[in-house]
């Protein structure tokens, strides 16, 4: 059996994470037990949601237990199987954590999903046509739920999530509306992705230059906004939004290191009678076939076309996952392993 190469939460971040955080090591991969598989991952997804699993306070996860590998999403190639149900070759999805191999237990519900790669790149069902996309999807049609003519809003709008929003969002008739940081993003969401517009939150830098440039690009108000970033961001929104309008609350990223984020003024919500609900993904498989049905047909058709930022070697997971964190990256966030 392989020797496989694995990252392991060595301590708890105290602030903000970082690399020594995270522990490299090597192990023999486990010979298998009837049923279980071998996949070797071909790339392995970091997202920002692991930031607070890294954390040991109360979240809607558990918390990463030290010493063990870190969690995350890997889409690879069964090299050995003794499951009826998957054949050397298949290509597959799964959460088979920041290392090389993993052995699986292909009877489980939901452990490993096999994938076409016909039309859709192996990657892409770490993010447009995996958890990122139907993230987006989900808080969007389930939440948001705009009609044609609706202004929506997202923040990190060229990560994974964000990208997909837009495309299932234009494909609804609404009004997009982008918040990322940097020129080069804005130029890719607008010239790209099928933004109407993006705001540089690296240019309005503050809530009054935010609410400023939100009330040019979102003349009419805003009836939906997806929120992945939180603090002051948020603040400069709700002072846009509609009444009876709604939030997706899917991400707090500016809270991840363990400082509060205090709301400057939620009174807006009742003023306003916003409906604004936090949802986790994985609680709502029964969408995931439509939302991957249409995000699938998205990407096979050239109307979302994602962009992969591309770390390589598992060595280099940690670093890549901490330039994340920072908005280092554009687009999906992977790690090539193969």
């Amino acid at each position: 059996m392989p020797i496989n190469q694995q990252i392991l939460l060595d301590n708890r971040p105290q602030g903000e994470a970082v690399a020594s955080n995270f522990k490299l090591v090597s192990a023999e991969t486990p010979a298998l037990a009837d049923g279980q598989v071998l996949v070797r991952h071909h790339y392995l997804s970091l997202d920002p949601y692991m930031r607070g699993r890294m954390n040991e306070s109360k979240s809607y996860a558990a918390s990463q237990p030290l010493g063990e590998v870190m969690i995350g999403g890997t889409v690879g190639e069964v090299v050995e199987s003794r499951n009826a149900k998957y054949a050397v070759g298949d290509k597959v999805v799964g959460m088979g954590g920041w290392q090389e191999y993993s052995v699986v237990d292909a009877n489980a519900p939901g452990a490993l999903r096999k994938v076409d790669t016909t039309h859709v790149p192996l990657s892409h069902y770490l993010g447009a046509v995996g958890m990122p996309g139907v993230t987006a999807w989900y808080g969007l049609v389930k939440i948001i739920a705009p009609k044609e003519g609706d202004t929506v809003v997202v923040s990190a709008a060229t990560g994974a999530v964000g990208s997909a929003f837009a495309a299932l969002a234009k494909a609804r008739g609404c009004r997009v509306v982008g918040i990322a940081g940097g020129a080069d993003k804005c130029k890719y969401a607008t010239e790209e992705l099928g933004f109407d517009a993006c705001i540089d939150y690296k240019v309005h830098g503050d809530v009054k230059a935010m609410a400023k440039a939100l009330k040019e690009a979102c003349p009419n108000g805003i009836d939906g906004y997806f929120e992945n970033v939180g603090g002051w961001i948020m603040d400069a929104v709700m002072l846009r939004m509609n009444a009876f309008s709604r939030i997706a609350l899917c991400g707090m990223i500016a809270g991840y290191d363990g400082a509060p984020l205090p709301m400057a003024n939620p009174a807006l919500m009742l003023i306003n009678r916003m409906k604004v609900e936090g949802f986790i993904v994985s609680e709502h498989m029964e969408v995931w076939p439509d939302a991957l049905k249409e995000l699938g047909t998205l990407v096979g058709t050239g109307k979302l076309r994602p962009r992969e930022t591309i770390a390589q070697g598992i060595a280099a997971a940690p670093e890549a996952f901490l330039g994340l964190l920072k908005g280092k990256n554009f687009g999906k966030q992977l790690v090539k392993l193969v």
